[in-house]
């Protein structure tokens, strides 16, 4: 499902800046992520795609520019922008010591989620973790823990979805099922969805919209399906490594 353009935002990000001594982290990025839209969030290594996530969950303060999740500033309205998203990623684990019900317990107490057991036995349901509910998290394969991570994302029901590297070191038929999972999250309507990845392949078939970024610039936009026809190339890993090589030269087209 793509969101229509006229959705109102669930994330807008505008002039983005991070600046660390002489060094510019993110340079003036701007964008949006509307209900049931799940954008791509593109990059080398050192773009600035954490960093970016890290200034919208409220992590890091920006330098400059201005980030809203529901008409919520982050900056000064921190509680209530943040009670409206959540996060996944690989390198963000569950504690392994807790079984997979106890982690949802405990994290549905710190987000005071209303009806919590009625909601844990709804995400268990959906993310296919019924059989391993009493299962300490560390016993899981990766690709269940990483279901679970993202049955923890979902306590709050969030607005804003932020998923960095979710289907990172999963085999490939646990990476196409989460891909699934996320993908329905997303035709539900509302939730809207920041995903990072280094598979193009992935990114192709699952978002909607794709900023590609370099040198904490957004250098390229658009349609992941369309993208690398317009600048000449046959599929979208091209065109990440035609960018990642010569970014100046995709700076000057953008200026």
């Amino acid at each position: 499902m793509t969101a229509s353009p006229a959705a109102p935002a669930v994330l807008a990000v505008r002039g983005l800046r991070k600046q660390y001594g002489s060094t510019l982290a993110v340079d003036d990025i701007s964008f949006d992520v509307a209900p049931g839209q799940i954008v791509g969030l593109l990059g080398p290594n050192g773009a600035g795609k954490t960093t970016t996530i890290n200034m919208i969950l409220g992590v890091l303060a920006p330098s400059a520019g201005r980030i809203s999740i529901e008409g919520c500033d982050v900056g000064t309205q921190r509680a209530q922008a943040l009670a409206r998203t959540n996060f996944a990623a690989v390198y963000a684990p569950l504690p392994g010591n807790l079984t997979v019900a106890q982690n949802l317990k405990v994290f549905g107490l710190i987000y005071d989620v209303t009806q919590l057991d009625a909601r844990i036995e709804t995400l268990l349901e959906r993310f296919g973790l019924v059989r391993f509910r009493n299962t300490k998290c560390g016993l899981l394969s990766s690709g269940e823990q990483t279901r679970v991570c993202l049955a923890k994302a979902m306590l709050n029901a969030p607005r804003l979805l932020l998923l960095d590297e979710p289907t990172a070191s999963i085999d490939p038929a646990s990476a196409r099922d989460i891909r699934r999972l996320i993908r329905d999250i997303a035709t539900g309507g509302d939730s809207g969805i920041l995903w990072t990845s280094h598979n193009m392949y992935e990114v192709e078939e699952v978002c909607d919209h794709v900023l590609i970024v370099s040198r904490g610039r957004v250098l390229l936009s658009g349609d992941p399906r369309r993208l690398p026809a317009e600048h000449g190339v046959g599929n979208l890993e091209e065109l990440f490594i035609h960018v990642a090589r010569e970014p100046l030269a995709f700076a000057e087209h953008r200026a």
